[in-house]
């Protein structure tokens, strides 16, 4: 089960989470505010939370990651790029907000690397890297359900912004073009600031026509 819910503080962010029906367990991804909400649907729902996911480090994907992670004592994962924007309020921007944040208890992963359900061992997500919008960027791909969390490597007609500590235009359209259209085209694409798309509707966008995968 997938439960998509609209968190805000400084930007509107889409929160996921991604929930084995059988045991109730499973993944929250990019918990960017409001913690309070978020565990009030944990503890309605009856969710059992065993880890917290980031696709990248920014303060509007992590603004709530310090408060869940105090009260439900679960690791937080990233890929290994993002020490970078865990540890640096000027990488992860919460620098120009009232609330810099600081990430100190986070697990860094390798590239590919499979995250187990520990109530379901054939419940799981696949972190692929897609940098460029940060170098920390990923996404987080289930082959069964044909679904992809992207966060903010791509949108529902546009991309992700470059412009910030560690972006790149050329390396995001390459991921985009290299990472996330080789998914199967029903793929739905679950990104932090738009509706769900499809790797058939965006692959088919003039602006990335031409770009070679990287």
């Amino acid at each position: 089960m997938i439960l998509q819910v609209p968190v805000a503080r400084y930007i509107p962010t889409n929160a996921y989470f991604y929930i084995d029906e059988d045991t109730k367990h499973g993944f929250l991804i990019d918990p960017g505010a409001e913690a309070d909400k978020l565990l009030e649907i944990v503890k309605q729902r009856g969710f059992v939370l065993e880890k917290i996911l980031l696709t990248h480090g920014h303060f509007d994907h992590i603004g709530a990651v310090n408060d869940l992670q105090r009260m439900l004592k679960i690791p937080v994962l990233m890929q290994k790029n993002g020490r970078s924007y865990a540890e640096n309020p000027v990488w992860n921007l919460s620098a120009q907000t009232e609330e810099p944040i600081t990430l100190h208890d986070v697990t860094y992963l390798e590239d590919n690397t499979d995250i187990v359900l520990q109530a379901n061992p054939d419940f799981r997500l696949h972190m692929i890297p897609v940098p460029g919008h940060t170098t920390d960027g990923c996404m987080y791909y289930n082959l069964r359900d044909h679904t992809a969390f992207v966060g903010d490597s791509i949108f529902a007609g546009s991309y992700g912004r470059t412009d910030m500590p560690g972006g790149d235009e050329e390396t995001l359209m390459k991921s985009i073009v290299g990472k996330i259209f080789s998914l199967p085209d029903t793929t739905a694409l679950l990104s932090g600031h738009s509706g769900v798309t499809t790797v058939a509707t965006e692959k088919v966008r003039s602006w990335y026509q031409g770009i070679a995968a990287e």
